[in-house]
C-alpha cells in the first residue's frame, strides 16, 4: 500500500528533531451545505532542525518514531496549496 502525503503548515519547531505539521481539508457541512475548514495537527520527524514555524512542507507517512511521531519531513511545499503541481 502507498504511503499517504499530505501538505501542512509548521505550527511549532520546539522539540528536538520534530516538527507539528497543521494539514487543513476543506468539507461540506451536512446541515448548512457550506464549505468549512478542519484542521488535524501530526508530529513529524525532521532530522536536520531545518524547517520553522511558517514553512509549508510536505510530511509522509513511516513506521512509528516515538509515541506520536509516525511522519516524517519529505521537502517543501507548493504555496499553491497543490501538491500534485511540483
Amino acid at each position: 500500500m502507498p504511503k499517504r502525503v499530505m501538505q501542512g503548515v509548521v505550527v511549532s519547531d520546539k522539540g528536538d528533531k520534530t516538527v507539528v505539521v497543521r494539514v487543513e481539508r476543506r468539507v461540506l457541512h451536512p446541515v448548512l451545505k457550506k464549505v468549512v475548514r478542519r484542521s488535524k495537527r501530526f508530529h513529524a520527524h525532521d532530522e536536520a532542525n531545518q524547517y520553522k514555524v511558517g514553512d509549508i512542507v510536505r510530511i509522509e507517512e513511516c513506521r512509528p518514531i516515538s509515541k506520536l511521531k509516525t511522519w516524517m519531513v519529505i521537502g517543501v511545499g507548493s504555496a499553491g496549496g497543490n501538491p500534485a503541481a511540483e
